[in-house]
């Protein structure tokens, strides 16, 4: 499990091609799919599954301020297209979103946090 560093001030640009590194020398991939600007904004994570869909976490903060994932569509494992469509309205509703697509058959999501929710 990657560990975030967003307490840090570190540009998400920064955070996210170190964390892009380590999955690519674990031999997991994941790719940006969208950038926002380098120094901020949000990531949105759409975590495939390949041939059984994909699910999408959003970043958030819990109640005691922690990093965690807000599960988009109910948590559900959908189809890529609807996955995407939920993406696109998204980055539509907040222009700074940051998307990575990880490809995991188990679905696990490769940053650090709970899901929330």
């Amino acid at each position: 499990m990657l560990r975030p560093m967003f307490e840090a001030p570190l540009p998400m640009g920064l955070w996210l091609s170190a964390h892009l590194r380590q999955l690519s020398a674990e031999g997991r991939a994941a790719y940006v799919v969208r950038k926002g600007p380098s120094e901020g904004g949000t990531l949105l994570v759409k975590i495939s599954r390949m041939a059984d869909g994909a699910r999408v976490l959003t970043q958030a903060r819990d109640i005691d301020g922690r990093l965690g994932w807000l599960p988009a569509l109910g948590g559900r494992v959908v189809p890529e297209a609807e996955a995407d469509a939920y993406i696109d309205r998204a980055v539509a509703r907040d222009p700074d979103l940051w998307v990575v697509e990880v490809e995991d058959a188990q679905g696990r999501n490769p940053f650090e946090g709970k899901e929330i929710g």
